[in-house]
């Protein structure tokens, strides 16, 4: 990642969405996201001696200092004061910015917006102060931005997706080597994600608990992760050999394991993953930390938008909530350009 001098810059960094391996990035272990053709951009307006931002979206967030020192922002600025503070502990000189945030990346869907935040902010700090970060340096410091933030122990999986992310490909990546390879996307696959309309966040649920039940031991717990574990490595295997259909059974594995060791779906999740069953998909799974948000369905390519529109279609009779869909399509990873 190499800085681009002081001067006006756009960071652009996509969210992501993890093809398997579920509440395993905080215990070590494995996991397989892409990064997604949907992001948070930070469009950089010039330099400041604070970090002032504005967002049509979000509002206009309480400037801070440019080394995050002083009081936590609030609401959403909390999020990149963070970042600015652990920049700081890192040696990143005290070079503020105005800059307006925009997102066509939904809130709340397990599509991990808060990462996506956190990473365009550092990428434009680092960029106006001429300061350089590997990817994962940058993608651990905006881990603990996030911990710091809202107190919440996230693995690193988000940042390090939006990050690493490569069109067409997944990231096989170890959580607690951080080693890591791409994985190549058969042609035919599709991946739908629709959104339930129940909006989760990590800081409310019980995201926090139940990863205080895997440290003290749980078994429930402890064979979710064994298990996913295992599939994230059968998933890799299925998509290099163009298995789809092998591929689809794990995530509905997953999703099991996910409901019923872990128990983090609810069941309006659940709800959706039968339905995508009954659409045709070859298989589905709960999307995210759980507790509300998003499915990701498994399909052939040219069925993807009518599962989605099918599927949707069934939520939105049976629940009444909207069911908005996207088509997940991998992509690069976050850049920052003049």
């Amino acid at each position: 990642m190499s800085a681009i001098g002081t001067g006006v810059c756009i960071a652009w960094a996509p969210g992501r969405v993890n093809l398997i391996g579920e509440h395993t990035d905080y215990s070590g272990g494995l996991v397989l996201p892409v990064a997604i053709q949907r992001g948070i951009s930070l469009d950089v307006s010039g330099l400041a001696e604070e970090v002032s931002l504005v967002s049509e979206r979000y509002g206009t967030a309480p400037p801070f200092a440019a080394d995050g020192s002083g009081e936590p922002a609030a609401g959403w600025g909390r999020y990149a004061h963070a970042v600015t503070a652990e920049l700081a502990v890192l040696g990143r000189p005290p070079i503020g910015l105005t800059g307006t945030v925009s997102s066509d990346l939904p809130s709340g869907a397990g599509l991990s917006s808060s990462a996506a935040l956190e990473v365009a902010v550092g990428l434009a700090l680092c960029a106006v102060a001429d300061f350089e970060l590997a990817p994962l340096a940058l993608a651990l410091a905006c881990q603990r931005a996030e911990l710091r933030a809202v107190g919440v122990p996230c693995g690193i999986l988000d940042q390090a997706a939006s990050l690493l992310g490569r069109a067409s490909y997944a990231i096989l990546l170890d959580c607690s080597t951080l080693e890591h390879r791409l994985v190549p996307i058969p042609p035919d696959a599709a991946f739908v994600v629709v959104d339930s309309g129940v909006e989760h966040s990590h800081e409310t649920s019980g995201y926090a608990t139940r990863r205080q039940e895997l440290e003290a031991g749980m078994p429930a717990r402890l064979r979710h992760v064994r298990t996913e574990n295992q599939r994230v490595r059968d998933f890799a295997t299925a998509l290099e050999a163009g298995d789809l259909d092998a591929a689809g059974r794990l995530l509905l594995e997953s999703h099991a394991s996910l409901r019923d060791d872990y128990e983090v779906s609810i069941p309006e999740l659940d709800l959706l993953v039968s339905l995508a069953e009954d659409a045709g998909a070859l298989g589905a799974r709960l999307l995210g930390g759980g507790f509300g948000g998003a499915i990701l369905a498994l399909t052939q390519g040219d069925r993807a938008d009518e599962l989605a529109a099918d599927v949707s279609s069934a939520y939105r009779t049976r629940t009444g909530r909207e069911g908005t869909s996207l088509v997940a399509v991998a992509s690069a990873g976050a850049t920052v350009r003049r």
